[in-house]
This record gives structure tokens, C-alpha cells and sequence, in this order.
């Protein structure tokens, strides 16, 4: 795990504490947190987020600062739902809390959850 990943599972672990079901694995390359056995966040390598959200949010959402369409890989799209967050742009614990809400947001709408 790089310093910046760290950093950041850190910061998220702070900012999910109070979630009921939590639970924290490894997938897309990063250190994934999920809520109520859905995805909600990752933590990636270079100290970005991907952000599971609303597909129909997708391109609203896109507008925001270093908002971009999530990759698997060069060229391979993971399409709508799911953005990837520059580092820069969850610098502060306000503007992480702020993804992680509109992240929650979608995870209580698919799970029916708190």
C-alpha cells in the first residue's frame, strides 16, 4: 500500500465509523469499503477515490472538480455509477465528507439501508 493509499484508508476508516455494517476489502486495485455488502468507496494507490454513485447522477456529478469517468484499464470504461476522484480534490476531510455522502446516498437507495 502506497503512503497516500494509507492515508486516505485511514481518513475513510475515521469518517465511517459510526456505519453499522462495515466492512473493508480488496478489489480495483485499492482498499474498498463496504456498507451494507455494497461498495461504496475505494481507496486507490495515488491517493484518489473511486466512488460508486447514482448512474443517473453520473454526468452531474462528472462536473464536479477532479471528477472523471472510472477506468479499469486504458480504454475500458466502467461506464455510469461509477467516478474516480483525483487526490487533489479530497484534500480536506469537508470535501472527502462530501463524496462519501452522495456515495451513502445511493448505497441506502439500492439497500434499502439507514
Amino acid at each position: 500500500m502506497t503512503a497516500e493509499q494509507a492515508a486516505l484508508v485511514e481518513r475513510l476508516r475515521a469518517l465511517l465509523a459510526d456505519e453499522p455494517v462495515l466492512r473493508e476489502v480488496s478489489m480495483f486495485g485499492g482498499r474498498s469499503f463496504m456498507v451494507n455488502e455494497k461498495m461504496i468507496v475505494s481507496a486507490l494507490k495515488h491517493g484518489g477515490l473511486l466512488v460508486r454513485v447514482d448512474a443517473d447522477r453520473h454526468d452531474e456529478l462528472l462536473a464536479r472538480t477532479g471528477a472523471s469517468h472510472a477506468e479499469m484499464g486504458p480504454g475500458r470504461d466502467m461506464g455510469p455509477g461509477w467516478i474516480e476522484v483525483e487526490a487533489d480534490a479530497i484534500r480536506d476531510d469537508e470535501l472527502l465528507s462530501a463524496w462519501l455522502g452522495i456515495a451513502m446516498e445511493h448505497n441506502r437507495a439500492v439497500t434499502g439501508g439507514r
